[in-house]
């Protein structure tokens, strides 16, 4: 007689001591990190192996994860970068539409634990009423006392240079034998942002920490940078390594060349030109943000938990002209002298809606004509 042994367990554990059970699956494994969510139906592997959930464990709000499997058409860079992936029910016989791999295969090829069966209900409301929290998967119980303790005295991922480890780390170029050639400056930036650039202009692709006068004067088979796109990225754009090297150089660039910055990117460059930014109480993060632009509704991309303070424009040159309709919070600026202009969005998708994509194209007439 055969006797079924039983179902292993693992548990989320959250630095206010609530602990949730659930199922482990994908790589077996501990892991540590800031415990966010996601609210689209689709995207869980752009969203896994985007670089700027580094240090997050990402809990996804659709009760059903790994429905259509994934397929390496959909990574936004080379690997995953989310710590963790905690959802209600994973699937385990995806559609056989794409004919990829499971959830549960790409989460342990790329070494990374996930948690199913946990009350994603009630975890999200927990962290938008209390703002996000730093967390833990674990399959030890007993450790779970001693684990709280360590999560509380552990420092935010923030804290450190993410950044840093998410960046190229040398100059890539990419020449299509476009019109126009600008430099993609590298915060931890999606393939989904890349492709876009190089559908429409010659790229050069330099690290995070490269300084002004490289990019300026870097040329890409006799061809200067005529613009930099300043990408997204992983945590605190306040970070001290970032105010030093990133910063410093989007500063001079301000002067010299048209720049086009995307979420990170957005809110670096408001640094930059004197302004300030704010932790959000929980962010957002999913396919289906409405924002106000120009008079119109956009449906947009997102993945930030840190937003542009509006208060400290004044004096910047920088005005906010694109909104959230849910919340109010900055979503865009433009710069009132210089050919400046961001979106804190992700017009790329990668997942979403594509329904503004055209402000790739803008970056190009912004660059020929040297004004918005």
């Amino acid at each position: 007689m055969m006797v079924n042994s039983p179902m292993a367990k693992s548990y989320l554990v959250l630095e206010d001591g609530t602990v949730y059970e659930g199922e482990p699956f994908g790589y077996r494994s501990e892991a540590f990190g800031e415990v966010v969510f996601a609210t689209g139906m689709c995207g869980y592997q752009e969203s896994l192996t985007d670089p700027s959930y580094k240090g997050q464990i990402l809990v996804m709000t659709f009760p059903l994860i790994g429905n259509y499997g994934t397929i390496d058409d959909f990574h936004q860079s080379a690997g995953v970068h989310a710590r963790a992936l905690v959802c209600s029910e994973y699937c385990k016989e995806p559609s056989d539409m794409y004919a990829g791999k499971t959830i549960d295969e790409f989460l342990k090829d790329y070494k990374v634990p996930g948690i199913s069966g946990v009350d994603t209900r009630d975890l999200v409301i927990k962290i938008r009423n209390g703002g996000t929290l730093k967390g833990a998967i674990t399959e030890d119980e007993d450790s779970i006392p001693d684990l709280i303790e360590k999560i509380r005295k552990a420092p935010a991922p923030s804290e450190g240079n993410l950044v840093g480890e998410v960046s190229c780390k040398e100059i890539m170029e990419f020449d299509s034998n476009k019109e126009i050639t600008v430099g993609l400056l590298d915060c931890g930036e999606k393939d989904g942002i890349l492709r876009e650039l190089r559908d429409r202009y010659n790229v050069v692709m330099f690290p995070y920490d490269t300084p002004a006068d490289i990019i300026t004067e870097y040329r890409l088979n006799g061809k200067r940078i005529q613009g930099v796109q300043l990408s997204n990225g992983p945590g605190d754009p306040s970070h001290p390594i970032i105010q030093k090297t990133t910063v410093v150089a989007i500063r001079e660039l301000a002067q010299q060349l048209p720049l086009f910055g995307i979420c990170f990117g957005n809110q670096l460059t408001a640094i930059a030109m004197g302004g300030k930014t704010y932790k959000m109480k929980f962010g957002h993060r999913g396919c289906n943000q409405p924002v106000m632009y120009e008079g119109r509704v956009y449906i947009t991309s997102q993945n930030h938990g840190f937003a542009v303070d509006e208060g400290s424009l004044e004096g910047t040159g920088l005005i906010a002209d694109q909104f959230n309709v849910n919340d109010g919070t900055v979503e865009g600026m433009r710069h009132k002298d210089l050919p400046i202009y961001t979106a804190q969005y992700h017009p790329e998708a990668s997942p979403g809606p594509w329904d503004t994509t055209f402000l790739f194209d803008k970056f190009g007439k912004v660059i020929r004509e040297g004004r918005l």
